[in-house]
């Protein structure tokens, strides 16, 4: 193995991404495409999951490749934003061959937040649409795209909770690239993947002033495993929210891969959410895992898994480190 260094999106030109958000309304999308079609794989992890043509991924069928991934919020109701993406793909002649017509593959997931700003607007075909036009090479991270109304630390309740958000992080080791991109949504609490400390989640000793959600607080990961069971009996007693959860993501790898590797890649994956968030992969969550890979460079897959957890966890980590402060919830980026 080489040495790996990191990255940037605008050193390699296989995919671009895109986001579109209503910052009002506290919801947005993202979008992964890859120049050409890519093969693809997904797992899905959560027990509560929100989710487009991942059947269609599953090793054996019929398609093994598809045109684009969409990371959205909105709950369920932002699956509408992938019709945006399909229409953007048709106009530039990118699709699956069928009955003379070419259909835009584009599976997805959802993240819920309907709690965060106004639950009544969500990503729709607009907004989709909207995401595609803006890709590119950039790294947006924190409150754009799917991270927009992202929160983690729930389990204490709504009020209890920090803001999530959405990150990205590339490695290469020779002529290997693989990055990650996580919309960080979750009911579990955030760590920095050195060392174990808590970064950001369910807050306790909560002073506050105004309703900017700024103010002096300590993080309940701090104290013993016992305040995360007391917490989250508490807020169950009391009838807390305990929904608006979910980290969804992609893989994306310039690796030459079979379809059943790309979905043995995504199983590993979630092995990155586990290092970074706790609790991870909840009934409350929909955690899911996309592969996309270009297909230009041998490897081995016992190394790529090794170097997909790592991005994954440093996404997660970077979409929570910059994460701002909004609709009441504090970010850490301020």
């Amino acid at each position: 193995m080489g040495i790996m260094k990191e990255i940037e999106l605008d050193s390699w030109q296989d995919f671009k991404i895109g986001h579109a958000q209503n910052k009002k309304a506290g919801t947005g999308c993202s979008v992964i495409l890859p120049a050409e079609e890519a093969v693809a794989g997904v797992d899905v992890r959560g027990g509560a999951p929100g989710t487009r043509e991942t059947d269609l991924l599953t090793p054996g069928n019929l398609a093994d490749r598809v045109n684009a991934i969409l990371l959205t919020g909105g709950s369920a109701y932002g699956l509408e934003a992938a019709a945006g993406v399909m229409q953007y793909l048709e106009e530039q002649g990118r699709g699956f061959e069928a009955g003379g017509y070419k259909v835009p593959l584009v599976p997805a997931a959802v993240l819920f937040d309907l709690t965060c700003g106004d639950g009544s607007i969500r990503p729709d075909k607009e907004m989709g649409y909207q995401a595609c036009q803006a890709a590119g090479f950039s790294a947006l991270e924190g409150n754009f795209g799917a991270g927009t109304g992202a929160t983690v630390g729930k389990y204490a309740g709504l009020t209890a909770a920090m803001k999530g958000g959405i990150g990205q992080f590339i490695v290469q080791v020779n002529e290997l690239k693989i990055g990650a991109i996580f919309a960080v949504n979750a009911l579990g609490d955030v760590f920095r993947e050195e060392g174990n400390e808590p970064l950001a989640g369910a807050r306790e000793q909560v002073k506050t002033n105004n309703n900017s959600g700024k103010g002096n607080y300590s993080l309940m990961a701090e104290q013993d495993n016992e305040s995360y069971l007391e917490a989250l009996s508490q807020a169950q007693q009391q009838q807390q929210t305990l929904q608006g959860n979910t980290v969804i993501g992609t893989i994306f790898t310039n690796a030459d891969l079979t379809n059943s590797a790309a979905c043995r890649l995504a199983k590993v994956c979630h092995d990155g959410i586990a290092r970074a968030i706790k609790p991870s992969h909840t009934m409350l969550d929909g955690d899911t895992v996309f592969v996309l890979a270009s297909g230009q460079v041998d490897s081995d897959l016992n190394m790529l898994t090794r170097l997909g957890v790592k991005v994954t966890a440093r996404a997660i980590v970077r979409g929570v480190e910059k994460a701002e402060t909004a609709y009441g919830y504090p970010g850490l980026k301020n």
